[in-house]
Order: C-alpha cells, then structure tokens, then sequence
C-alpha cells in the first residue's frame, strides 16, 4: 500500500499523539509522533517529512521555536499549528513564522483531516510546478547538475537512456559527486514522476533499526514496536527508492533485500504476511562493490540485480572544465537564498577553486561558494573571500604556516570550524566535508571533539 504523505506529528500530550495519528492514518498516511521539540527536530533531521503538525505550547523548546527551526532548515515543508490557547495574536504569529495554517484544540477528527488535505494539496500543487518549471527547460537542470564535460555528457545520455525504462540502477562515485541529483534527474524522466521518490540512507541507521525502516514493522514485533510502521518500500510503491551508500547494508539485510528485488515482494518484521510492491531501485555507493564481492563483504548475486544499468560518476577533479559554470550556478542560487547581490567570481578567486582537488567534490563545490557569498564584503568573490577552506593556502595573501601542520592537525581544525560556522550541524556539516553521519560522529570521537 502506498502512503499519501508522511507526517510528523510533535505534541507532548500522548492522547492527542495518538488521536492525530490515527486520525491521519485512516487516510494512508504514515505518520510519526514525537513528544516534544527537541526529538521532532531530531526526527526531522534524520528523515524527510511533507506535513508538521505542532503543538504550540510544549515544556523546554516551544511550538514557536520548533516552527521557525522547522522553516529554517527547510522553507517548503508544510507545518499546520495546534493549540489549546488560541489567540488571533498566536494565529498571526505563526502564520508570520511560515506556519499553513492554525487549528484550536479541542476539534474532531473530520476538521484535522480537512485541514491536513488542503494542506497537502497545496504542497503538491507547489512541487508540481517545480517540477513544470523544470519540464519547460527541457532538461531537468540536467545542464546544471552534470556541466559541459565529455564525462559529464555521456552520463546526461545515460540518464536520458535509462529513465524511461524502469531497469535498476546503480550509481558510482566519490562522495559528494551528486549521485543523488543523477537518481533524482532519473525519476523525473521516468513514468513513475508523480510518484513517490524515497531516499534511504543505508550508513545512516542502526543495524537493529534498519530491517524496519526498509520493510515495516507490526505492533509488538520488538520492544519498542507500540504501533504498525509502512516500510519505505510500502511508502514508495509505484514509484522509486534511492538506497544511497548500498555498500553499507549487512549481509542479513542484503538477502533480504534480493528477495525483494527478484519476488517484487516484502515481509514486514513481525509478519508472515507477504506484501506486493512496485518500486523502482536505485542503489548509489561510493565504494568499489566488486572489490566488495571478492572480499565477501556483498553479495554477488545481489551486485548484479543492482547493477543492470551501472553510471559512474567522475570526481570533479577529473572535469574540472565544469568548475567555473557549477561555481557560477551556486553564486546565483546563494545570492537569492541569502538576499546578497555578490555579482561574480574574479578570475584568480576562479583559478584557485579551478586548481583545488575537491576532495568534497560539488557538494565541497557549492558550500565554499555558498560560505564565500554570506562572508564577502564586496560585490565580487576574491581569494581572501575563501580564506575558511584549506583551499585558501592556495590563495596569495594566505600563510604558508599550515604546510608545517600534519595532515591530523589539519583535519581535525578543518572538521572544528566546519562545525562552529554550522551552528554544530551534524547533517549540514557532513555534507560541506563530504562525508557521511557516522564517519564524521566516528572522527568527533577519535577528535575529542563535542
């Protein structure tokens, strides 16, 4: 069965959890329920929600400062306010802080779900014209997302090629090289486009977890398993699934998945039930996967089911005639998103991201450029603009004091203010170093650092 929506629920009253959720789920919704900010922040972090619902007054972090993080991090999700002390001011307030819509406690089950309609359609008329806005392009940003290269060119082919086919694929490449834009181009030229497109990040959830996350659960299945949960594969069907980083899975959980990928079928945990689904798979790693079946550490059969249509993506080093024209891309998108008019690149600030390795690749690309627009004083990005980066001991006016440092020192003052100009991000700052989650919680560790 496929979901309508997911929905975080965050109140700190478990009977209006439990009423708003099963309210929700009568219309195919997968709904979550946190019972204050501070985990429904977390579950956000950790997953992609269409629709908040959000209690107002809440003890520690209020409804007020969740919305305005929850709009912070992401300005297109869908956020509806409760609460039991229902003031025009409140109202005005929230709407301000980028809330839909207002409801007061008490109200039926029939207005919640009135409510969380309207506001679901508004969230998919508002992706449907993105992705028209898109569609007139022509392309996709296809021209954005892969640049000019001879390389780049023939993985633009291959995605045009593949997409409308529906053939399982697996994407290759260094972190950071935009593995998920390529799966994402992939399914926007599929069939399946006003479908689901789920995203499981496979480094980035526990063993014990991840059976559950991938196929569901029953109610009583496990300690802890208090309701019945839809598996991502249940909540995508008919439509695609991006399993990012697939080199990290168990060898438990490859099984089943081929199971999955040969029967078109799945199991919840705690089931014998056998649940059919259609889903697209498209698997991304950036590890050497044969090497991994040699060292039997994935499984070959497995390795071959992905694999019907491999694309590898290069590493921006090996195109760096893309460089200027993605540089160009994150000037205009960063001046707009942060209200700057910085006008351009001067061209020894663009020699000297065209020299640098990029070992980030366009994700490391995007966050210098992006850093470079919020710290510049003038109108045009000059070298010293890029002074944060390691890159910047490239630059003319920098100290060659850091070539004495070793390469531990390097990264650990690297990873510190990453960290400090991310407010503490774990997620924003594993993207700007171009590493996932648990890599970089590992390294805070091995660091000292927290």
């Amino acid at each position: 069965m496929s979901s309508e929506a997911n929905i975080l629920v965050i109140d700190d009253e478990e009977s209006m959890r439990d009423s708003c959720q099963q309210t929700l789920l009568r219309d195919e919704n997968r709904v979550e329920v946190a019972e204050d900010g501070s985990k429904g922040l977390s579950m956000l972090e950790r997953e992609s929600f269409d629709l908040v619902i959000l209690d107002l007054k809440m003890p520690g972090l209020s409804g007020m400062e969740v919305l305005k993080k929850v709009k912070e991090e992401d300005p297109e999700i869908v956020v509806i306010v409760i609460t039991g002390y229902a003031t025009i001011e409140s109202a005005v307030e929230a709407m301000k802080a980028g809330a839909y819509d207002f409801i007061p406690k008490p109200f039926t089950p029939d207005s919640l779900r009135m409510i969380t309609r309207r506001a679901l359609e508004k969230r998919k008329l508002s992706l449907e014209n993105v992705l028209l806005r898109a569609e007139l392009k022509g392309r996709f940003g296809m021209e954005v997302i892969v640049g000019r290269s001879a390389s780049m060119r023939k993985v633009e082919e291959l995605v045009r090629k593949v997409a409308p086919t529906g053939s399982t694929v697996l994407i290759s490449g260094e972190t950071g090289t935009g593995k998920e834009l390529i799966a994402r181009a992939i399914h926007s030229q599929s069939s399946r486009r006003d479908k689901p497109f789920i995203v499981v990040d496979c480094g980035g959830l526990a063993e014990s977890l991840f059976e559950s996350e991938l196929f569901g659960h029953v109610k009583g299945s496990f300690t802890g398993a208090t309701e019945t949960k839809y598996g991502r594969f249940e909540v995508a069907n008919d439509g695609t699934v991006f399993l990012d980083e697939i080199g990290n899975i168990s060898m438990s959980i490859q099984t089943k998945l081929l199971r999955m990928l040969q029967e078109r079928e799945i199991t919840r945990v705690g089931s014998s039930q056998v649940i059919k689904v259609d889903v697209r798979i498209i698997a991304a790693t950036n590890k050497d996967l044969l090497k991994c079946v040699k060292e039997q550490t994935f499984r070959e059969d497995l390795f071959y089911r992905l694999s019907v249509v491999p694309i590898v993506l290069p590493p921006l080093r090996e195109r760096r005639e893309d460089i200027p024209l993605l540089a160009n891309h994150f000037l205009r998108k960063h001046n707009t998103k942060r209200e700057k008019s910085v006008t351009a690149i001067s061209d020894c600030a663009m020699k000297v991201l065209t020299e640098y390795d990029w070992p980030g690749n366009v994700r490391e690309l995007e966050n210098v450029v992006e850093r470079a627009v919020v710290l510049t004083r003038s109108g045009v990005i000059e070298p010293d603009d890029l002074w944060y980066y390691e890159l910047g001991s490239k630059t003319p006016s920098s100290s060659d004091a850091d070539g004495t440092k070793s390469l531990t020192d390097v990264e650990r003052e690297h990873i510190i203010r990453t960290l400090e100009a991310l407010n503490g991000h774990i997620g924003k700052a594993s993207e700007a170093l171009g590493i996932d989650r648990e890599t970089l919680r590992l390294k805070l560790r091995k660091y000292g650092i927290g």
